[in-house]
């Protein structure tokens, strides 16, 4: 009777770890997870239930490194080493796009000030 009750402790604890694994892989930012897809994790957890839970913690859950209190964690070194993607790419040309319209305006209104206002020289 005893082991069918550990049985049966196991078990539970089991699911309970699973199901908090699995909600954690659903719930993180897909571009803070490591090594795989968001989609792919999850799939892993639920198709590998103990196997796939221990995974995410070990190789798929962002990794929660503060330098100080308070300071954002940093970012793990696979994203870091991960080349930018086309998507990157053309936010930031959009980005560079409108520094440069924007700087060209200023340097507009400057000469337009200085072409307006008589030279304190003379």
């Amino acid at each position: 009777m005893s082991v069918l009750k550990l049985s049966a402790f196991l078990a539970v604890v089991s699911l309970g770890f699973t199901v908090w694994c699995l909600v954690e892989a659903a719930s993180t930012d897909e571009s803070r997870i490591r090594t795989m897809p968001k989609v792919a994790w999850i799939l892993t957890i639920v198709f590998l239930p103990l196997a796939g839970a221990v995974a995410w913690l070990l190789a798929g859950r962002p990794a929660n490194t503060v330098t100080d209190a308070g300071a954002a964690p940093a970012k793990p070194i696979s994203d870091r080493s991960r080349p930018a993607t086309a998507r990157e790419l053309a936010k930031d040309e959009d980005y560079l796009r409108k520094v440069r319209e924007r700087a060209e305006e200023q340097r507009r209104r400057y000469e337009q000030q200085k072409k307006d206002k008589p030279d304190a020289d003379t």
